[in-house]
């Protein structure tokens, strides 16, 4: 006989309760799946299963000889003796022919070695043959003293959750362990074959050996039983979650570094409250470093599955874990709803799915790959977006991602060209999006009938959908803290959360971002979403603490953050940090660390926008701002990097902001205008809608990104609250009023006009000195740092003078003349000179009466000086003038 031998033999030590010793090979090309019924547990602490299942073996005793291959340890075999908690690496497949029919037709075995306590060795090959497992088990080495008539026992039995409890081997007796004999053949060694049914795994086989001459028993060298998987291997630590071969094998891979024990828990009904099944993985075979792992054949007929932690490594550690608490895999990429045991309450809320993503077509899509400073951004929550019975869509579509392409529409007639969506991801009912439970699917209320498969189609169809029309999507995430329960409390607190009591921070949800695993699993969540759903690019949320270490101080070079700057996947992907903290509900101002790449939702110009206007502020902090931050921005990024914005989904909305300012309200730096909340004086009415033209204004004549907040164009009102619950769902009724209407024109104008001026309000780069002259009143220079000063007025100018004018040449754009004046008392403004041929246009005046506040059509201004109202801003343009 030939036989090609490929093993690694190794022999561990200290194993524990489990009692595995030794290593199984990946057996991947093994017949088709066959169906798992779920096993019956002994109720020693594991849980039962409803059914019962008569565990049939067949003992191989006439044929004692019998071998898969040839089982010697040759000259071209290693024994690796590993140390104590050292992790085991599956043994490569043993490819073996024989003259033995049975094992002619056993194309891979997965081959485990062990050491006794008291020498020698042995050797348990596992393979699958004709819809059965044989295991054969042999014994070489063993010094068990003189004698023709020395016989050797196997006493076996099974388990799958709890390796000190054997599960019935029948169910008549109830019989839980079995002596089969080990006979001697030509080699001296002792060897026999067991069978076992493959629709009864997967399970451990768990044994020691009995000298009948002295009923010793014998272990492995830590004295603890010899013990193997039969059904299903060690599977592989690489990639992290639940993975797929090519033969339709599972392979689980789930890091814990601090429990002492993992079990993989799989489910046949997600109503149901006890695993189907329990896999009680061990520490050696089961484990590479601090990542569990498993491969699995026929998982096919369970549905979901999750894993519990048992014990701490280390003892101070021990109440981070709670063995009977049943936790959603992190990497899981379909997630359904579980249903709590309302007695022990300790199931999550989530399982992961066995099942692979839907199979999506990409294949016309074609990102827009917009340049930042081209983009005019609208954030929006899908759900409120679409959810009011005003949207007049259906309601499988309300509230979901298909919803919200229905109303491409709107976002067409804004002039908008990216969406930002405010955190999809499964999150706390309680405390609302931006407390996540889980970071590489969409929460399934966004999808038809809250699936999780639909909801995975339905955000790509959406993707797709606004990619073909011009509109990147843009994703707010959150990375640094998480809901408090049900998200990876449990796994392994003192690598995935901030524990350490000295630091200062919530502990009980705050993520250790900078810790190797927190990293790995932001960037391998960012790298899903590009890859698989087509992102364009991230904002993230409390983005000051991905700059913390674990002790809570500020890191000069944050690994997480430097290692997204540098990665080539995101090379063409926008990446915005938010400082805003949801649990604080405030933003902090932090130097951001940017390498380059990130840019920044720029509160200092929410606020400086927002002081100007109510008549406080300097005009020098009010001009940094029109002119793209350079004090946050001018090294090595642009004003493109500064995304600005006046309201946000947190704080006062657009129309609250011009009438509210309660002494509660003072963090807002609102103005209401001279009266508080609703009025009827139409002197009032009319200076709010000034101040909301004004802010308006500021922020699509700003240079950088103008973002828009869902509900302002149409007056969206929180009733002057500024927490995230008091916003209500968009109100499409609104848009038809005479505030909607001219509101959304407006915007539509100012998106346009952005675009027509890109050379002056469209920038990548910083405005050279020599394209802008400023004004204070009546031409004189401004007083910058003069308080009572309310005027500022800017002159931007083209890179080139305007020659050789023609009739035909009516398109060429001049210089821009803007002004803005926060005082209550009108000024009048001397328009600068213009070159021969051209006069001033006015585009805006926000203090005239729609439909004239705004216009590309205006009459040229000859009277001067221009009168200019209080509380307005205006913007005139030079063009051809012909007399």
């Amino acid at each position: 006989m030939l036989f090609f031998l490929f093993v690694n033999l190794i022999s561990l030590l200290s194993v524990g309760k489990q009692g595995f010793l030794g290593f199984g090979g990946d057996m991947t090309t093994l017949s088709p799946l066959l169906a798992i019924t779920p096993l019956c547990f002994c109720n020693c602490g594991s849980v039962e299963s409803s059914k019962s299942i008569h565990y049939v073996c067949k003992t191989k005793k006439s044929r004692p000889t019998r071998r898969f291959g040839r089982m010697d340890v040759g000259k071209d075999s290693r024994l690796l003796f590993a140390r104590s908690r050292v992790a085991a690496q599956p043994t490569e497949q043993m490819m073996c022919t024989s003259s033995n029919p049975l094992v002619d037709q056993l194309k891979e075995v997965s081959t485990y070695r062990f050491r006794t306590e008291i020498g020698g060795h042995v050797k348990i090959s596992v393979g699958k043959i004709n819809g059965k497992y044989a295991v054969y088990v042999e014994v070489s080495s063993l010094e068990l003293g003189a004698g023709n008539n020395i016989s050797l026992m196997l006493i076996w039995g099974i388990y799958t959750s709890d390796s000190s409890c054997f599960m019935p081997l029948d169910s008549s007796s109830h019989a839980r362990t079995i002596e089969t004999p080990l006979l001697q053949n030509a080699f001296a060694r002792f060897a026999n074959e067991l069978e076992f049914e493959a629709k009864q795994t997967p399970f451990y086989l768990s044994f020691f050996l009995k000298p009948t001459s002295s009923g010793v028993e014998i272990r492995n060298h830590n004295k603890s039983n010899f013990c193997v998987p039969i059904g299903f291997d060690p599977g592989s630590p690489a990639p992290l979650g639940l993975s797929f071969s090519t033969d339709g094998s599972m392979n689980f891979a789930f890091f814990s570094r601090n429990a002492a024990g993992c079990v993989l828990c799989l489910y046949d009904d997600s109503t149901s409250g006890k695993p189907a099944l329990e896999l009680d993985l061990d520490p050696y075979v089961n484990r590479s470093g601090d990542i569990w792992h498993a491969s699995l054949e026929g998982a096919w007929t369970f549905l979901s599955y999750g894993y519990r932690c048992k014990g701490a490594a280390l003892q101070n550690d021990a109440d981070k874990f709670d063995a009977g608490r049943v936790l959603l895999d992190p990497y899981s990429k379909i997630i359904i709803n579980s249903v709590t045991d309302n007695v022990s309450g300790l199931l999550p809320k989530y399982l992961g799915r066995l099942c692979k993503e839907p199979v999506f077509d990409w294949s016309d899509d074609v990102r827009p790959n917009l340049a930042m400073e081209k983009l005019v951004v609208y954030r929006v929550n899908v759900m409120r977006f679409t959810k009011d019975n005003s949207s007049q869509i259906s309601s499988d579509a309300a509230g979901t991602f298909a919803g919200l392409i229905e109303k491409l529409s709107h976002f067409k007639n804004l002039g908008v060209n990216a969406v930002l969506l405010e955190s999809i991801f499964p999150f706390d009912e309680q405390k609302g999006p931006y407390f996540p439970c889980h970071f590489f699917s969409p929460s399934n209320v966004y999808g038809p009938s809250n699936c999780s498969v639909a909801a995975i189609s339905s955000i790509k169809e959406m993707v797709k959908k606004l990619h073909a029309n011009g509109i990147e999507v843009l994703l707010e995430v959150v990375f640094t803290h998480t809901a408090e329960a049900g998200a990876l409390q449990g796994i392994d607190d003192p690598s995935y959360y901030c524990t350490s009591i000295t630091t200062g921070l919530d502990s009980q949800n705050s993520l250790n971002c900078n810790h190797p695993i927190v990293q790995r699993v932001i960037l391998d969540s960012l790298q899903h979403w590009v890859t698989e759903f087509h992102i364009d690019g991230f904002c993230f949320i409390n983005a000051s603490s991905l700059l913390r270490s674990f002790g809570g101080e500020y890191l000069s070079r944050p690994p997480v953050v430097e290692a997204i700057a540098f990665d080539p996947l995101f090379s063409k992907t926008k990446i915005i940090a938010d400082c805003w903290d949801p649990k604080e509900l405030e933003a902090k101002e932090t130097a951001f660390p940017h390498w380059k790449k990130w840019a920044e939702m720029n509160t200092k110009f929410c606020y400086d926008i927002r002081s100007f206007l109510r008549g406080e502020g300097l005009l020098s902090d009010l001009a940094t701002r029109l002119c793209g931050s350079g004090d946050i921005f001018s090294s090595g990024r642009g004003p493109a990097f500064s995304f600005n914005f006046i309201t946000r989904n947190f704080g006062l909305p657009l129309v609250d902001l011009v009438s509210f300012s309660g002494g509660e309200l003072a963090s807002e730096l609102s103005w209401n205008c001279g009266e508080e909340g609703p009025t009827n004086k139409t002197t009032i009415l009319e200076r709010r809608l000034k101040q909301i033209r004004n802010y308006l204004f500021v922020l699509f004549v700003s240079l950088g990104v103008p973002v828009l907040n869902m509900g302002d164009e149409c007056g969206q009102s929180s009733g002057g609250s500024t927490s995230y619950g008091s916003r209500k769902p968009f109100d499409w009724n609104a848009l038809s009023t005479g505030f909607g209407i001219q509101t959304t024109g407006f915007i539509s104008f100012l998106s346009s006009l952005r675009m027509r001026r890109s050379d002056l309000l469209q920038k990548r780069n910083f405005l050279k000195e020599e394209n802008i002259d400023w004004h204070g009143s009546d031409q004189n220079p401004p007083r910058w740092e003069d308080p009572s000063c309310k005027f500022l007025a800017m002159t931007l100018k083209v890179d080139k003078p305007v020659s050789g004018l023609s009739s035909e040449s009516s398109h060429v754009e001049g210089d821009m003349f803007i002004a803005f004046n926060a005082a209550g008392r009108s000024e009048s403004v001397t328009l600068p000179e213009v070159p021969k041929g051209m006069a001033w246009h006015r585009l805006v005046d926000t203090a005239l009466p729609f439909p004239g506040f705004f216009s590309n059509d205006s009459e040229p201004v000859i009277r001067q000086p221009y009168e200019m109202k209080s509380h307005s801003c205006i913007l005139l343009e030079a063009n051809i003038h012909d007399d």
